[in-house]
């Protein structure tokens, strides 16, 4: 009984100065340093930024045109066929030319009748000189005489109209895109030819309201293909619609391309960039900008003076390669943290990497 009563007073000793022991171990390790989350930062800075704004659009002819007849003469041959380059005033169209000699022979009719009146004209003149006559029967006559003349002459513009659709001619120069009929066909409805006009070529852009006053007719763009990666084609302002789309807010903006090497046709999509001059901006490195979950905020942590960090939200401008124009919610001089966001909370303390 003395035995085990010795062995328990033993075994209480021992676990006090365990106890004991431990809290001084707890109080050594209470007041080691509390591990800070590790940030990089970077300092903002200003700096030039050229004023963009880029708009899709497709690409069309500047002119197109459509070949037809205003006779309706059945086609004797086409010359060309798509994809055919072809020259103002180079033919492309030969039609029948029946109705041509019908219209001589109906000239050559009437010439007859205008000799005859004339005859007739002049003896009643004859006769009115010699007392044989009237005035009056002369008059009459004249008149008759006249309206033939005019007849003849209306004639004559109808041959030489007749003509002119006989041989159907280009009017620009341009490729042959279209063709609806063949050798013997009797066009009805639609033109035989549709010709475009593909140096230069245009695109029409709606433009947002935003910036009617910084566009001039003139002013050179950019214009680029996704089918040429990494190429741009030079063009200009050509012509600007005056009104704006009330639904859209936007106006429409001609812009001519220089095709160089026919690179480029119509129907493709295209990226116009216009250049306004440039401005000084904030440019913040892509790193230090979140996105919010959820929503399309962006924002960034600052470093403030006490050690702690920031949440700001941030309004963007273009982006630059690997940085990006800051138009609202910093300014220069203040510290925006790149690397490390994850951890971090608004007024949560930090340590910076060096």
């Amino acid at each position: 009984m003395k035995t085990t009563l010795k062995s328990l007073l033993c075994v209480a000793m021992g676990c006090a100065l365990l106890t004991s022991c431990g809290s001084k171990k707890d109080d050594k390790m209470g007041g080691m340093k509390e591990e800070l989350p590790i940030v990089k930062v970077e300092t903002v800075t200003d700096g030039t930024v050229d004023a963009v704004s880029e708009y899709t659009a497709t690409v069309e002819a500047f002119k197109s045109n459509n070949i037809t007849s205003a006779t309706g003469n059945r086609i004797k041959r086409i010359l060309v066929d798509v994809g055919s380059h072809v020259r103002a005033g180079q033919a492309v169209v030969i039609l029948d030319d029946v109705t041509i000699d019908q219209q001589r022979i109906a000239i050559d009719q009437q010439r007859i009748a205008l000799a005859n009146q004339k005859r007739d004209l002049d003896r009643a003149k004859e006769l009115v000189k010699i007392g044989g006559g009237t005035q009056q029967t002369v008059d009459q006559l004249q008149a008759q005489y006249d309206a033939q003349a005019r007849a003849i002459d209306a004639s004559n513009r109808s041959l030489r109209n007749m003509q002119e659709n006989t041989v159907l001619t280009s009017p620009i120069s341009g490729v042959v895109t279209a063709r609806n009929y063949d050798n013997g066909d009797l066009p009805v409805g639609q033109p035989i030819l549709v010709i475009e006009q593909q140096q230069p070529l245009k695109v029409i852009v709606k433009v947002n309201e935003s910036d009617f006053p910084k566009v001039k007719v003139g002013l050179p763009v950019n214009v680029r293909f996704d089918t040429y990666e990494g190429e741009s084609f030079s063009g200009q302002v050509h012509l600007i619609h005056p009104t704006i789309d009330p639904n859209t807010r936007t106006f429409e903006v001609e812009v001519t391309i220089n095709n160089r090497d026919n690179k480029v046709h119509s129907g493709m999509f295209a990226r116009v960039i216009f250049n306004f001059g440039s401005h000084r901006s904030v440019v913040l490195s892509d790193r230090a900008i979140q996105k919010q979950t959820g929503s399309g905020l962006r924002y960034v942590y600052t470093l403030e003076s006490n050690g702690t960090v920031k949440f700001r939200e941030v309004q963007l401008g273009r982006r630059l390669e690997n940085r990006y124009e800051v138009t609202g919610g910093l300014s220069p001089g203040m510290k925006v943290v790149t690397s490390g966001q994850s951890r971090l909370s608004d007024g949560a303390k930090v340590e910076v990497q060096q």
